[in-house]
């Protein structure tokens, strides 16, 4: 566990995914800020009691949207612990099997290993209707956070929440952006510290995302956690952040570059066609010409175990003349 700021910690499950216990102010209480991977939640459970006291829970889980590696537990602490699921309402179809969040774009640009793999990714739709209810969203306060505001951050999720305190400039900025480079497997899996752009695969409307980093960049944040890299503080979160809002690397081809998923209230309202795979195409035909091949193996291993059992070549009274069959006497 490391410490983002004062009161605030982060939690990285498998080197990867990052989630928050954030203190209210008021001693032993505190909100769980995300909830990782599926099957993360005794390691949660154990963190926290490590952090507070045995037995410990939270006010309330806050949600900062719902892809897998941020809602991946949330069921099983929510039973764990009895408490509130929060998440901004715009995530509440996804969450609530409801809609099944736009496909992943394995071909935009600078996708790098990530991209690769979402070809992968199943789709990504929960049924957490006995747990979620919906962020306040006529405030901007936090609710339990006392000091801290959200700040509505679209275009990799539609109702992504990133979570500020204005007091010590600390900023929770979910996959807004990244606090690691998601090109380079290298840098993410040693955590170098680099704010780039998070999950590019999966971000649906690139203008969104461009303007939400510039909205946090505004922010001027002294101290940053994310949802996948370490933790930066001082100059480096502030300026790094903003380098990011001035040199955004638009993508220049990719399933949402031209044109965005179309998102309201009841999930995906439209998508762009698919553009053309080339990799997915070869793997096709590369899937195809192995089973081809062990089609073709099992042809012929049977032909020949039909051919020894037609035509034996010896017995126990010795070898047979091949076409009398009569046994053959030295």
């Amino acid at each position: 566990m490391k410490q983002v700021a004062a009161g605030v910690t982060q939690l990285q499950i498998q080197r990867f995914v990052n989630l928050y216990f954030v203190e209210t102010g008021r001693a032993g209480e505190w909100v769980l800020v995300d909830t990782g991977l599926p099957g993360s939640d005794k390691d949660i459970i154990a963190a926290a009691d490590k952090l507070f006291y045995p037995g410990t829970h939270p006010e309330a889980i806050i949600l900062t949207h719902g892809h897998m590696d941020h809602s991946g537990s949330v069921q099983a602490l929510a039973e764990h612990w009895k408490v509130p699921v929060l998440a901004h309402p715009l995530e509440l179809p996804f969450l609530t099997a409801r809609a099944v969040y736009p496909a992943a774009d394995p071909t935009v640009e600078n996708g790098g290993s990530l991209a690769f793999v979402a070809r992968f990714f199943p789709p990504q739709s929960f049924q957490l209707s006995n747990y979620v209810q919906a962020f306040p969203t006529d405030t901007e306060e936090v609710p339990y956070l006392p000091g801290w505001r959200w700040v509505h951050v679209p275009g990799h999720a539609p109702g992504q929440l990133a979570l500020f305190r204005e007091s010590d400039r600390t900023l929770l900025g979910a996959d807004a952006f990244a606090t690691a480079n998601h090109e380079s497997v290298p840098k993410l899996l040693l955590q170098v510290p680099e704010i780039s752009v998070a999950g590019a695969p999966f971000n649906y409307d690139w203008q969104q995302v461009r303007e939400s980093v510039q909205k946090l960049a505004a922010l001027r944040p002294a101290a940053i956690g994310c949802g996948h890299g370490p933790v930066i503080t001082g100059p480096k979160a502030t300026e790094g952040l903003q380098h990011l809002a001035d040199n955004f690397p638009m993508p220049t081809k990719g399933r949402y570059v031209q044109e965005p998923a179309r998102l309201d209230a009841n999930g995906v309202a439209s998508v762009p066609p698919a553009p053309s795979d080339p990799l997915r195409t070869k793997l096709a035909i590369l899937g195809a010409a192995l089973g081809a091949m062990a089609a073709a193996a099992y042809f012929i291993k049977k032909q020949k175990t039909h051919q020894q059992n037609a035509y034996p070549t010896t017995e126990p009274d010795g070898p047979r003349h091949e076409r009398t069959g009569e046994v053959i006497r030295h």
